[in-house]
């Protein structure tokens, strides 16, 4: 019996609705439960697989080059960005999956029940990511909360990131050179700034931009992170956004942080916009002692990982 992969494939991602799964959990999934739909395949291959590897491998090929007209066929069938892709089957439009995912209905495995997640778990991930050797930034939450609000209502809308950090730039340097540095008075960090959230798609990507746009302007960088992007036209929408704008897109993996991955580097700014700091500072209090985290770090030249966590 020969093999129809797309009816496999959307069967299986049906019988788990909103579950992510590779292509190779999928291919691998296929190889198991139809061994003589496989073995005909194998045997009918000429000699380009050989072995059940090759097999697999195999498609996993077609499942990813398949994709688009696939999902041409199937609306519901849903992939994400960033590496490896991961496919999902869901009946919700993008705003409703924005609307689930804020919920805390967000699947984040291959389990069979939902793994209901917040926003506010992914701070200590993307915390943990950034001190990765890759990045080296110590990463602060900037708690909404702790606002004055004395603009009143919808007067500090958007104006707080959700996480802030400093890169130190002399973390490789002898003891010697980073004395020097400091009695110059040369720039010895650089400021982050993130913005978080569990989903982004067609349906809040701009929105969510424009918000990291605004609350990051201070900053050296600034980045819109997500646990999930879904869908080729959302990273195209933000790819452009980016070019024009400079700010840039991470992608968390909640399972293993340290393979989160920057989808779209973040364009330096030069300089620091103190008066926005100053705004920041006058108006939250994480953000100002964060400044002070910043200036001790500027007098001293040490860092403490414990001083800086970026709790829930």
């Amino acid at each position: 019996m020969a093999m129809n992969l797309r009816e496999r494939v959307t069967a299986r991602l049906k019988s788990v609705p909103d579950t992510q799964q590779t292509a190779r959990e999928l291919a691998q999934w296929v190889f198991d439960e139809f061994p003589d739909e496989c073995a005909v395949k194998k045997a009918g291959s000429a000699s380009y697989i050989q072995t059940d590897k090759d097999l697999v491998q195999q498609l996993v090929a077609e499942i990813a080059g398949s994709r688009p007209l696939w999902q041409q066929k199937h609306p519901e069938l849903k992939t994400t960005e960033g590496r490896p892709r991961h496919y999902y089957w869901s009946e919700m439009d993008a705003s409703a999956e924005v609307a689930a995912a804020e919920g805390g209905t967000l699947v984040t495995s291959d389990l069979p029940e939902p793994s209901p997640l917040r926003e506010h778990a992914l701070y200590p991930i993307l915390a943990e990511y950034l001190l990765t050797d890759e990045q080296r930034v110590y990463a602060m939450r900037i708690n909404e909360k702790r606002s004055s609000n004395r603009a009143g209502s919808g007067g500090n809308e958007w104006l707080h990131p959700d996480l802030v950090g400093l890169e130190d730039l002399t973390a490789d340097w002898t003891q010697n050179l980073r004395d020097c540095v400091r009695v110059l008075g040369e720039r010895r960090a650089r400021l982050w700034s993130f913005e978080v959230k569990l989903l982004l798609n067609r349906s809040n990507a701009r929105k969510s931009f424009f918000q990291a746009v605004s609350n990051s302007s201070w900053a050296h960088f600034g980045y819109l992170v997500a646990a999930t992007v879904e869908g080729d036209g959302t990273l195209k929408e933000l790819h452009m956004l980016a070019a024009a704008h400079g700010i840039g897109v991470i992608q968390l993996d909640v399972q293993n942080p340290t393979e989160s991955q920057i989808l779209i580097p973040a364009r330096e700014r030069s300089e620091i916009d103190w008066d926005m700091c100053n705004r920041l500072t006058e108006e939250n209090g994480d953000f100002a002692e964060f400044i002070g985290r910043v200036r001790r770090f500027h007098q001293t030249g040490e860092l403490s990982a414990k001083e800086w966590e970026a709790g829930e």
